[in-house]
């Protein structure tokens, strides 16, 4: 038994720990791998969680353009916005000033507010965002102009924001598709209807507007005599918000409120077409 226990004693002595004792002091620790700061850790997490809400927004991906209809200064320039354009189905004039309500409130300050509102709103779900025109008074650009930004882009709807100037008694929203005319917008004739059907649906639903009573069917128009549509490569629709000449809708239109919320239906359609 005496040379037993002093076996026993040998080996734990080589291996302290194996018999619940203590490491001599003699004994090299393994080194411990460094541990991020409190500061690394919560930037890396920031990090993550950002680009996670990159990735789960609606819109991420998408380019949208807008086109805000007029400009603010194209009254003050005849000559050049009188200038004839080739739209392919006939001439036309390059741009024109617009309409405005019996006040004065003009389409084209109209158009700019709205599709300031409509970027942010699209900007916030993540789109890339480009607009025709870079502010209300300056000249243009010409319709066949207004084209090209959207193709030029890529984009994957266009939008170009208007507000129609007819006889007082008329009133409601219309939007306006392409036809087909053997150009270049024909190949997406069928998705700008579908863009067209997404927008007057949100559109109605956020604003209750009602479906133009002098214009086309269901608030659905088709033409081909515009060039920013003719033109296009890619889905591409008007809306004109209603009629600046009625008394009711000329002061909804004068009202931010009223106009965040043509803008809030115009990105929820925009929305539903790119889901």
């Amino acid at each position: 038994m005496r040379v037993l226990a002093a076996s026993t004693l040998v080996l734990c002595g080589l291996a302290a720990a194996a018999c619940g004792g203590t490491a001599n002091s003699e004994r090299v620790a393994a080194p411990v791998a460094a541990q991020p700061s409190a500061a690394e850790t919560s930037a890396a997490g920031a990090k993550t969680l950002a680009a996670a809400e990159v990735r789960k927004k609606p819109l991420s991906g998408k380019t949208i353009v807008i086109d805000p209809g007029h400009n603010g200064g194209n009254y003050k320039h005849p000559k050049a916005i009188n200038r004839q354009v080739n739209v392919l189905t006939q001439w036309k004039a390059c741009d024109t000033t617009g309409t405005s309500t019996n006040d004065g409130y003009s389409e084209a300050a109209f158009t700019w507010d709205v599709s300031q509102r409509l970027a942010k709103i699209l900007k916030s779900q993540g789109a890339d965002v480009k607009l025709t025109r870079k502010n209300n008074t300056s000249v243009g650009p010409c319709i066949t102009e207004r084209a090209a930004i959207g193709n030029k882009a890529g984009a994957d709807a266009a939008i170009s924001v208007h507000a129609d100037g007819s006889a007082a008694a008329n009133h409601g929203f219309h939007v306006i598709m392409p036809k087909k005319i053997n150009g270049p917008v024909d190949p997406v004739v069928n998705d700008s209807r579908r863009l067209g059907l997404a927008v007057r649906d949100g559109f109605k639903k956020e604003t209750g507007l009602p479906y133009s009573t002098y214009i086309g069917s269901k608030a659905l128009s088709f033409r081909n005599d515009l060039g920013g549509l003719n033109l296009s490569t890619v889905p591409k629709i008007f809306v004109e918000a209603g009629n600046m000449r009625n008394a009711g809708e000329a002061a909804k239109f004068q009202d931010p409120a009223f106009r965040q919320r043509i803008a809030q239906g115009l990105a929820d359609g925009v929305q539903n077409y790119l889901k």
